[in-house]
């Protein structure tokens, strides 16, 4: 997790771990993997939102600093802070609640992955995850492996964009399913069909409500592509013909989902 500084008495959450703090069902028993400071554990005891948790931590600076900032907010017998790998610091059956924040997410689906091999993920009812990016990979994995995605956010804090992915066991929850969340959908009176693929590129809930920070990000994403075009369009090789093709289609796909989406959420 990246680290905020600030005091950790009353400790004082940035936007982005606050909205996750947000994710964390009240009365979990929490595990937030490579805890850095141990911010999210400390603030989600403090407000009474769980009874205790685990901060988990690989690297040895992380993993002091995240001792010291427990002690200083008097909560080494309510927070555990435990060094290893991912969710390697966990036994099965010992949190239903998992944080993974300021990593790739590729990375976090393969904490996840590993997670999964070792039974660490039993008994867990929630994941709320905040990859840096990757968003697509990590719904990829979710959805391989009988996660479906609850609620989806997106912010933007000093520059930067951040997702928030909140997933539970799949049909535990009203009865929800990847097939009603990932069905192919059309826009615009059907100018415009969002596929399994874009859903899990895009963010199915994120598509449902788009706000201007989803709206700026994906015209960021456009830029980026046809920054990506201009280059290509310098090489006469077959293969850079190949990938200008590709690359035009996905930003005609982007811009037209883009174009219809409504526009009175904005």
């Amino acid at each position: 997790m990246d680290n905020v500084g600030g005091l950790m008495n009353n400790v004082k959450l940035s936007d982005r771990l606050q909205l996750l703090l947000e994710q964390v069902p009240e009365g979990s028993r929490l595990a937030d993997i490579g805890s850095d400071h141990a911010l999210l554990p400390v603030a989600a005891v403090e407000s009474g939102r769980v009874p205790s948790a685990i901060a988990g931590e690989v690297n040895l600076g992380p993993y002091e600093a995240a001792g010291r900032g427990v002690a200083e907010a008097g909560l080494s017998k309510q927070i555990a802070v435990r060094r290893g790998d991912g969710l390697e610091v966990l036994e099965p059956g010992e949190a239903d609640c998992i944080t993974i924040a300021g990593m790739g997410g590729s990375l976090i689906a393969a904490i996840l992955e590993r997670g999964r091999q070792l039974g660490k993920l039993a008994g867990v009812k929630t994941l709320a995850l905040q990859p840096n990016v990757g968003e697509d990979i990590l719904r990829r994995w979710l959805l391989g492996n009988g996660w479906v995605l609850i609620s989806e956010h997106i912010l933007e804090e000093d520059g930067k964009t951040y997702e928030i992915l909140t997933a539970v066991p799949e049909g535990t929850e009203a009865g929800r399913t990847n097939e009603q969340l990932y069905r192919e959908q059309e826009l615009a009176g059907g100018k415009v069909a969002l596929d399994q693929g874009l859903l899990l590129q895009m963010g199915p809930w994120l598509l449902q409500a788009p706000n201007e920070v989803f709206m700026a990000k994906w015209q960021g994403e456009i830029s980026k592509l046809e920054g990506i075009l201009t280059s290509l369009s310098r090489s006469e090789l077959e293969a850079a013909e190949e990938k200008r093709s590709k690359i035009s289609a996905q930003i005609k796909r982007i811009a037209e989902v883009l174009e219809c989406l409504p526009k009175d959420r904005l």
